[in-house]
């Protein structure tokens, strides 16, 4: 408890670059040889300046910076694409599945305060949104509820944005069902280091913390081998869960595969209609033993999602991690995918937004948006790249989608350009979703009415003109071809206007610590 204590609510940000943050990085914290750090008044990260900086992308040809001199020789994000043009006339329909995940945009943030760039094929523009708060209504009924509202994009004449915000019920304390929760935790000579295995049993320390009577944890270790070190123990024996994940240690080469077994063998003991089932997957997704291909041990996931099983993965360290195999073991593993950079982030998964976490409330969720050829020109989805799904699959109920947690958030962004006098209609966004455990799905539809089409950005609220800050930030980072026209400083200036959160204000503090360290680069 003595973890959670120190991070109170109100001192979270500060904590970023005082104990709590320091006692992960070393003493200067999360700010160390970068700035000023996070959350110290009007200081923060700030101090890199408001000056002429860069008029164009933060990163750009002309900088001389490309994908190859981000990224550390042992880093790997998986396939990286983006989204193109869609004639309407030729394809009316758009299909995706729901994403939660956030690890890119903590990835980014890492980064940067580290003082280096995000390297292009790590960032999903999905995961910077979604890492956001939005102030969706909650569903008055059934599951989810669903937001759509549009408006002149700030960024390219002649387009426009709609934006498909999705809010899901949110489950009273009372409501959680019993979890049973197997930790599989990476202990491998590269886990050494202060923000890898250190940082990891923190976090698991405030995870415990924050589980109530009927919850049990299992812990399984990989390294050369395998081993058992908790089998399921309620959560009333807390001191000794607390002791077992003390003991752990790092050192050795990395049997992933065979943890992934082991811990789907004990998160299956127990499960029943009064509870669920999670495998928390902790490690720099580094492996080098046994089954090493991404689809081999992909494969060993996909009997166990039909037992009700669903996974976690929280990635963790720099320079050899592994995003690409972490993101996918949880998509197929029907979970979410977390990156920790922090003790402050660690309270934010495991603590604030526990039930999120661990609870789904609906089961393969999938998007299709229609689109009157009549009204729409053209479209284009801005990220869900690897969230693709056939139009023919949408209503294919054996196809997986996304799972959706208590009171997640899920967030798209399309860039439009509309024929003249569009309005009434223009799209109708059908939502597919299934009870958790569920086989058969339920189907609600949403057609865009011309009062959700606003004459701004500005006017069309905070929350819209933070998206769309959020996307164009994200698109220059990925140095996107349909960035080319956005200014760096309309990007964060619609930022700061819209930064009425905590979180909010970190994000233009990196936006303000980007640009610095562009500069830093570009002169070497």
């Amino acid at each position: 408890m003595e973890d959670q204590k120190k991070l109170s609510r109100a001192g979270l940000l500060g904590s970023l670059n005082q104990g709590a943050a320091s006692n992960v990085f070393g003493p200067g914290g999360l700010g160390a040889g970068v700035g000023s750090g996070i959350g110290h008044g009007g200081g923060g990260l700030g101090a890199v300046g408001h000056g002429a900086g860069v008029a164009g992308p933060v990163v750009s040809g002309r900088m001389g910076l490309k994908g190859g001199d981000l990224r550390s020789p042992g880093e790997d994000y998986g396939p990286a694409s983006i989204n193109g043009w869609v004639e309407a006339s030729a394809d009316h329909l758009s299909t995706f599945a729901a994403d939660v995940d956030t690890a890119s945009y903590t990835v980014a943030r890492r980064k940067l305060l580290g003082g280096e760039l995000p390297p292009p094929d790590s960032v999903r523009v999905e995961e910077w949104l979604n890492y956001f708060r939005y102030r969706y209504p909650e569903p008055t009924e059934g599951p989810l509820a669903v937001t759509l509202d549009a408006a002149p994009s700030p960024f390219t004449a002649g387009k426009t944005l709609l934006r498909v915000g999705v809010q899901a019920r949110r489950l009273a304390v009372s409501e959680r069902k019993q979890a049973h929760l197997t930790f599989l935790v990476d202990v491998s000579g590269s886990m050494q280091g202060p923000d890898r295995l250190p940082l990891a049993k923190r976090a698991l320390r405030l995870l415990v913390d924050n589980l109530r009577d009927g919850d049990t944890v299992a812990l399984v270790t990989y390294a050369g081998r395998v081993s058992l070190v908790l089998p399921p123990t309620g959560i009333e024996h807390r001191v000794a869960i607390h002791e077992a994940i003390e003991g752990l240690s790092a050192g050795g080469s990395t049997a992933m595969s065979s943890g992934i077994e082991l811990a789907y063998a004990q998160a299956v003991k127990g499960l029943d209609a009064r509870s669920f089932s999670r495998v928390l997957v902790l490690s720099d997704g580094d492996a080098n033993v046994g089954a090493t291909s991404h689809d081999d041990i992909l494969k060993l996931i996909q009997g166990h999602v039909k037992e009700g099983v669903t996974l976690t993965t929280v990635g963790f360290g720099m320079g050899n991690y592994k995003d690409g195999l972490m993101e996918q073991l949880a998509d197929k593993g029907n979970g979410n995918h977390f990156y920790c950079d922090s003790l402050f982030e660690a309270h934010r998964i495991f603590v604030e937004q526990l039930g999120s976490t661990l609870e789904v409330v609906a089961q393969d969720v999938k998007f299709q948006v229609d689109f009157d050829p009549a009204q729409v020109k053209r479209y284009r989805l801005v990220g869900y790249e690897n969230r693709d799904l056939a139009d023919r699959d949408f209503r294919n109920d054996k196809v997986d989608a996304g799972e959706v947690g208590s009171g997640h958030s899920v967030t798209a962004l399309y860039e439009l350009e509309l024929a003249a006098g569009a309005g009434e209609g223009l799209a109708t966004v059908r939502v597919r979703a299934k009870k958790p455990r569920g086989t058969e799905a339920s189907e609600w539809a949403f057609p865009v009415h011309a009062a959700a089409l606003h004459s701004s950005a500005e006017a069309a609220g905070k929350d819209f003109q933070f998206a769309a800050a959020v996307m164009g930030a994200a698109e220059l980072f990925r140095q996107s071809p349909h960035a080319k026209g956005t200014r760096y400083d309309d990007v964060l200036a619609l930022a700061r206007g819209a930064a009425d959160t905590a979180d909010r204000r970190q994000f233009v503090e990196l936006l303000e610590k980007a640009r610095a360290v562009a500069m830093t680069l570009a002169s070497r």
